[in-house]
């Protein structure tokens, strides 16, 4: 499914059946990594001027590349950072301490340029792809809600995020993001959102798809402290207690506990997985759509690159859960994809390190066993 089928499958006027249908193609379409390129990266690495396996994650890094693109010679041809936004009305019981409407303001920020993953992406020579999933109130000019599924996910403390037709609808919709970017020659990607109040539905859904307890996958979000930050502990037990998700349908538990950016993160994960691209993951809420997608194909984990270690605390058990690891500390918790944008700098230097360094046959150094 590329971009040609998504000019021609209506997202919005689609029933749930077909909808299913449309997300059960990508999901059953997603390939294990060429293991034959992935060995082949290694010998080329292991003929370095250099003891074996000193570089680690870098080595690491190319001989994934080399996997999902099916080649000894991998390349960047260009990277982008998605960004969905999408609010949460969750917020009302006081689990953030950021009212709503910074959504929508931040949101424009970025469009503007002014955001920290401006910044970023722009360093590192990424573009910076916005998209409204979810925002609760209107923004302008009216083109720019033309992803938006509705306004803003419901009170997850008061029954469902959304319907499970939403939730497919939002899935699809960042499949369709992400297969537009791919078809207009990226072929790296990065998961970015901004939405207040999306911490405490990313460590609900880490706190159900992993089995681990509410505290541990809870952390303070914009800056919670003490009764605050147990009233946010709370507000999760009492969502999960109300909307009871079916721990057998990550559709299921994504609609009750979930977000609206959160799906369609995990919708761009799972197409990028489908058109042999790999997404860089970024922190807690990147993390939590990274494990909606792991439950619906656990190939899909071959083709997430973790970044930095957030200092939310959910994302280092939603990652040791899929069997990854953080590659930097940075004692970071901003979001917006920006841990993942500097994830850009290391996937390359880790293709050069493979391109440029010299061998051992090459610059006549003496090789041994070392």
């Amino acid at each position: 499914m590329n971009k040609e089928f998504y000019k021609n499958f209506s997202i919005k006027g689609t029933n749930e059946k077909e909808l299913e249908a449309a997300l059960n193609e990508i999901i059953k379409g997603i390939e294990k990594p060429d293991l034959d390129s992935a060995e082949g990266m290694q010998k080329r690495l292991d003929a370095k001027i250099k003891p074996v396996r000193s570089l680690g994650v870098l080595e690491d890094i190319a001989v994934q590349l080399s996997g999902i693109q099916r080649t000894v010679f991998p390349e960047i041809k260009g990277k982008a950072v998605l960004l969905m936004a999408g609010d949460h009305g969750v917020v009302k019981e006081g689990v953030s301490a950021a009212p709503q409407d910074v959504t929508a303001q931040l949101f424009y920020s970025y469009l503007n340029g002014g955001g920290g993953i401006n910044v970023l992406t722009k360093h590192a020579g990424a573009k910076l792809i916005c998209n409204d999933i979810g925002i609760h109130g209107p923004i302008e000019p009216p083109e720019l809600m033309a992803n938006r599924i509705k306004n803003g996910s419901d009170n997850i403390a008061e029954g469902p995020a959304m319907t499970r037709e939403e939730a497919l609808r939002s899935i699809l919709t960042g499949a369709k993001i992400a297969s537009e970017a791919i078809e207009s020659g990226i072929n790296i990607l990065a998961a970015g959102e901004v939405g207040i109040g999306n911490t405490t539905p990313s460590a609900a859904l880490i706190t159900v798809l992993t089995g681990c307890s509410v505290e541990e996958a809870t952390g303070s979000g914009t800056g919670l402290k003490d009764d605050a930050l147990k009233n946010k502990y709370n507000v999760i037990k009492k969502s999960i207690e109300i909307n009871k998700p079916d721990l057998n349908d990550p559709i299921d538990i994504l609609g009750k506990i979930g977000g609206l950016e959160i799906a369609a993160m995990a919708g761009a994960i799972l197409q990028a997985a489908y058109q042999n691209i790999p997404t860089i993951l970024d922190g807690i809420i990147s993390s939590a759509a990274a494990l909606v997608a792991a439950k619906l194909n656990p190939v899909a984990v071959e083709y997430m690159i973790p970044s930095h270690s957030s200092a939310e605390k959910g994302e280092l058990i939603a990652l040791k859960y899929m069997g990854l690891e953080p590659r930097m500390s940075l004692n970071m918790r901003l979001g917006e994809g920006t841990g993942a944008a500097l994830m850009f700098h290391t996937v390359e230097a880790a293709i050069k390190v493979a391109d440029e360094m010299a061998t051992f046959e090459t610059s006549g150094v003496t090789a041994g066993d070392f």
